[in-house]
């Protein structure tokens, strides 16, 4: 090998130090930023032409390390996330799906003054759901949204069930008479009382029928109820024995508040059993009703109270009148290579023919990883480790200017030869 070749490795070599020095740099700059993953320095030789004395150098590349899994820190924000495995959150610079998608394990999402889910100028994409949680549209990348929770600001919930238990009393007289209510909600989440009228007409047999709503807060009229009575039969244990009409339901039309028209399903019990409804001696010189419990699944005006993420992606919203549901569902997309993604600002990757296409998956299924709400994921940088490498590069930075400089004492050595 020549001087003029090993000038030429000395150089090489002072380039791929410099390259190792940047990229632990970076490391270390980075050790405290979410989700990030250290990179690492690939060194190759070089090899200028065949021969015994033949010398190139060496060469440098920056290596990626994007599957590494940083360790998961508990925070106090509910809309933090962090993914627990392989995968990405899919973001977008639009609202309206007409921008590039691009991905991220930076979980440090917050609700904008617009309502949406973002990090930075990024938004979080998800699929909505219905009203059980249940994803529309398909579990494609193309059916993804921007999750808007301004969407979903307040929640109201129409009556459309009543589940009653109580006892009538057997030792009532036949064309005896007793009164109880129940709470029921229209559409637009106002409450209203029923009377609800029990008569004992036979024995073992009763009739019971439904007055009008009457609006709890002002005590009007609210609506027409056109149900008619609803006959109950009882076995000789006092258990159910049918009711009439099978299923029972009460009919509410023209609601006062402009409400949708009503229809709500009473369930009263299993047939032969003592679970609902039931007809036993009340022990008592004036027999009475005796409500064990009454519910409905109506629910008052709530306000959105607050937003948590589960394992599973859901974007759970809680309200102020008790009513938690799924509004959307946060999906993980993984790559066949995801050490391909171009790295961009913010702890944003975009795919590339090298990561190849994404694929979107539910949370926790298949090779995507979960979704832990209230979590973020550390960087993956070691400082002692960076610390060494740091060392280790500036010794061979320091040997290859010795090799620079001994080469220009030989030249020197040379050319006073010549003169």
């Amino acid at each position: 090998m020549s001087i003029a070749g090993a000038l030429n490795s000395a150089v090489s070599s002072l380039y791929a130090q410099s390259q190792a020095l940047s990229n632990i740099a970076d490391n270390l700059s980075n050790s405290g930023t979410t989700a990030y993953k250290a990179n690492s320095t690939s060194f190759e030789s070089l090899v200028a032409s065949s021969g015994s004395s033949s010398s190139g150098g060496v060469t440098s590349s920056t290596r990626s390390n994007n599957s590494a899994q940083g360790l998961l820190t508990a925070t106090s924000s509910e809309t933090d996330l962090a993914i627990d495995g392989e995968g990405y959150f899919v973001v977008s610079t639009t609202t309206d799906g007409t921008g590039s998608s691009y991905y991220t394990r930076n979980g440090e999402f917050e609700i904008d003054n617009e309502g949406y889910l973002v990090n930075g100028d990024y938004y979080l994409m998800g699929w909505e759901t219905d009203e059980d949680g249940n994803i529309m549209g398909g579990t494609s990348e193309s059916s993804l949204v921007a999750i808007d929770t301004d969407a979903y600001q307040s929640s109201v919930g129409a009556t459309t069930e009543i589940d009653m238990q109580a006892n009538l009393p057997a030792d009532a007289a036949v064309g005896d008479t007793f009164s109880t209510t129940v709470e029921v909600y229209d559409s637009l989440g106002t409450s209203s009382t029923m009377e609800v009228t029990w008569e004992k007409t036979d024995e073992n047999t009763w009739e019971m029928s439904f007055s009008d709503p009457t609006v709890s807060s002002t005590g009007v009229d609210g609506g027409d109820t056109s149900t008619t009575a609803i006959e109950l039969t009882f076995n000789e244990d006092g258990s159910l024995a049918s009711t009439n009409p099978d299923p029972a339901t009460i009919s509410i039309s023209d609601w006062s508040t402009g409400a949708a028209d009503s229809t709500i399903t009473l369930n009263l019990g299993t047939v032969g059993k003592s679970d609902g409804l039931t007809q036993l001696s009340s022990d008592s010189s004036e027999p009475s009703i005796t409500i064990d419990s009454i519910s409905q699944d109506g629910l008052a005006y709530g306000s959105l109270s607050g937003v948590e993420i589960t394992d599973d992606g859901s974007v759970v919203a809680s309200y102020t009148n008790g009513e938690s549901r799924t509004i959307y569902k946060i999906p993980v997309a993984t790559f066949g290579n995801e050490n391909g993604l171009q790295e961009m600002s913010g702890g944003v990757y975009a795919s590339t023919n090298t990561s190849g296409t994404s694929i979107i998956q539910e949370a926790g299924s298949g090779s995507a990883g979960s979704i832990n709400g209230g979590y973020l994921e550390s960087s993956t940088t070691d400082t002692s480790e960076e610390f060494s490498r740091m060392l280790s590069a500036q010794q061979a930075y320091s040997a290859s200017s010795q090799i620079l400089s001994t080469a220009s004492d030989m030249f020197d050595t040379l050319m006073s030869a010549v003169r």
